[in-house]
Parts: C-alpha cells; sequence; structure tokens
C-alpha cells in the first residue's frame, strides 16, 4: 500500500484526493522536526514538501521513496542530485501559484506607488492629508521592465498594461517576436534598460548564475528614482547594495516578497527603511493559490503511483526515462 508523507499540512482536498485512491494512505507530520522526520521518512512512498529541506542523507534513508513533491515552485532545499541518482524524480507546481505571485508582485507596484504603509501610519496617528515628504504617483503611464518572461512574468506584464503601463521585457530565452506578438517591447541590454524604467521587477530563477545579479552595478544602473519588486528570490539581490540606494534615493522604495535570509532577521537592513513594503515569503499564499498547489502535488503522487506523471512538471524528468 503506497504511504503518502505530507511535511506539514496541505489543503484538505488535496489530501482527500489522495486517501480516495485505492490504496494509498496519507500521513501528515506536523510540525516538522529533523527528529521526526527521520523517524517517519522510511515509511514514505511519496512526500510532500513545503519548507522542510530535503538533503543526500534524509533521501538515502527513504528507502521505499517514489517522488518528491515540492508544494511551490522553488526548490532550493532540495538535493536534486540526490533524488536523480536514486531515480526519484522531484515535482513542482509551476502554473498553480503564477497567477498570485503576479497579482502580489502588481500589489507592491502599487503600494510603493502610493506609499500605503507610509499614510497609514499617518492616519493612525490622526495625521491628514498629504505630506510633502511621502510624493505619491500614478503606474498608469509609467514603464515597467519585467526581467523574466516565465509563467509570472507573462501574467505581471498582462496586468501591468492593463493599469497603463510601458511593458519592456528581457529575456533571453523566449524570441523577440513572442514578446513582441504579445504586444509588449523587447530588450536585450540590461543597463540601457534600466536606465529608462520607471519600475524593474524580478521573475528570474534563483539560480547560481543569478545569485547577486541586483548588485552596486546593476542599482547605479537604474533611472533615478525607479522602484525595484522582487516576488522571485531573496538571492537575486545583494541586500546592503540595495539599502544603500534607497537611503541615498536613488531607488525610490523596493517592494520584496523574498530575502536572502528567511524567516528574516532583525539585523536585515532593509527591515529599518521607511521606503521598503516587505511580505513575508506569502505571495503564492492566498486560499486559491494553496489549494491548486496542494491538488497538483497529490495529482502528481498519484499518477507517479499510475506510471503516467506528466514530465513538464518534474524538475529532472531524466528519471522518468531512465526509469521506463
Amino acid at each position: 500500500m503506497p504511504h503518502v508523507l505530507c511535511l506539514r499540512a496541505i489543503h484538505p482536498d488535496a489530501i482527500a484526493l489522495m486517501k480516495a485512491a485505492p490504496g494509498v494512505t496519507v500521513e501528515v507530520l506536523d510540525p516538522v522536526t529533523p527528529e521526526a522526520l527521520e523517524a517517519r521518512i522510511g515509511e514514505a512512498d511519496a512526500i510532500t514538501v513545503r519548507l522542510a529541506r530535503i538533503d543526500a542523507p534524509l533521501i538515502a534513508k527513504g528507502k521505499k521513496l517514489k517522488i518528491v513533491a515540492r508544494h511551490g515552485v522553488g526548490y532550493d532545499a532540495v538535493d536534486v542530485p540526490a533524488l536523480t541518482a536514486r531515480g526519484i524524480p522531484l515535482t513542482i507546481t509551476p502554473e498553480a501559484n503564477a497567477g498570485s505571485v503576479a497579482e502580489h508582485a502588481l500589489m507592491l507596484m502599487l503600494a510603493c506607488a502610493r506609499r500605503v504603509t507610509g499614510y497609514d501610519q499617518r492616519l493612525r496617528e490622526l495625521a491628514w492629508g498629504l505630506v510633502p515628504d511621502m510624493p505619491t504617483v500614478d503606474l498608469a503611464g509609467r514603464s515597467v521592465l519585467i526581467i523574466g518572461f516565465g509563467r509570472i512574468g507573462t501574467r505581471v506584464a498582462k496586468l501591468c498594461s492593463a493599469f497603463g503601463m510601458r511593458v519592456s521585457v528581457i529575456d533571453p530565452a523566449v524570441p523577440w517576436n513572442t514578446i513582441k506578438g504579445l504586444g509588449y517591447t523587447p530588450v536585450e541590454d540590461l543597463r540601457t534598460a534600466l536606465a529608462e524604467a520607471d519600475v524593474v521587477t524580478l521573475h528570474i530563477p534563483g539560480s547560481a548564475e543569478n545569485r547577486g545579479i541586483v548588485d552596486a552595478q546593476f542599482l547605479g544602473a537604474m533611472k533615478p528614482g525607479a522602484m525595484l519588486i522582487n516576488t522571485a528570490r531573496g538571492t537575486l539581490v545583494d541586500e546592503p547594495a540595495l539599502a544603500g540606494a534607497l537611503r541615498a534615493g536613488r531607488v525610490s522604495a523596493a517592494g520584496l516578497d523574498v530575502f536572502v535570509e528567511e524567516p528574516a532577521v532583525a539585523t536585515n537592513p532593509l527591515l529599518k527603511l521607511p521606503n521598503v513594503i516587505g511580505t513575508p515569503h506569502s505571495a503564492a499564499g492566498t486560499e486559491e493559490g494553496m489549494r491548486r498547489m496542494a491538488m497538483s502535488c497529490a495529482e502528481s503522487i498519484l499518477a507517479c503511483f499510475a506510471g503516467t506523471l506528466d514530465p513538464h512538471v518534474v524538475v529532472n524528468p531524466e528519471v522518468l526515462r531512465r526509469n521506463a
């Protein structure tokens, strides 16, 4: 009988779906401690993963493991080579949270443009009206540079366009004609594009080659007074450099859902700045997004048991060919 171990609770509809499958049993491990995980991993044919680290020693203990289903799209904490060596597929939920994260990115743009947190605080202090040192701006008519034109970036482009923004896109993996055909402006030279954008929003993976891409040089090339939005990965940003640019006014505001160290720590310089609006890596966590991610995990697990796993959701599809 296949046994599924959920590392933290997932949406009850997804648990019900798996339990309804013939012979499948489901166990929820919450809280997920190293001791509890090591004690139970040996019984699992499949695991769903939200935040837990899945490293090589733990994978070695999962003697029955047939699939690891990531509840989300990032897999920084999963040792993919160790899974691949064992012939275990790692799946993600690529479509499930894209719309939720795109909406969150636009929310951060609006919140930065309208100084929402600053004016909310003033209202609570019964201070009324606009103040010169907290100017607000429209998004309509302003230019946005979308770095990364995947599932989330394409949705952000649509939302920005609906708000009347001029949308430019940089993504070497996407043909120019595709970007043009959707009504946006493709750009090739990042430095030139940064100098022209009122808003820069990041939608690229937190890979080794992208680590620290938003450094002092990047920030120095941005249009003075532009805003930076990051709902991708905290490791994309050199946080001390961004803090310096925000203090100097080179960057007028930053909307950040992700940080280099998570959970965020008190020593992070960005948390002390009034022109930073932050959220705790919660962009994908809407009620609808959480259900979609959980259902995608459950569907991948059941498909794996049935031998019908969709390679498009598999991070290491070579294991499917090898196992076949």
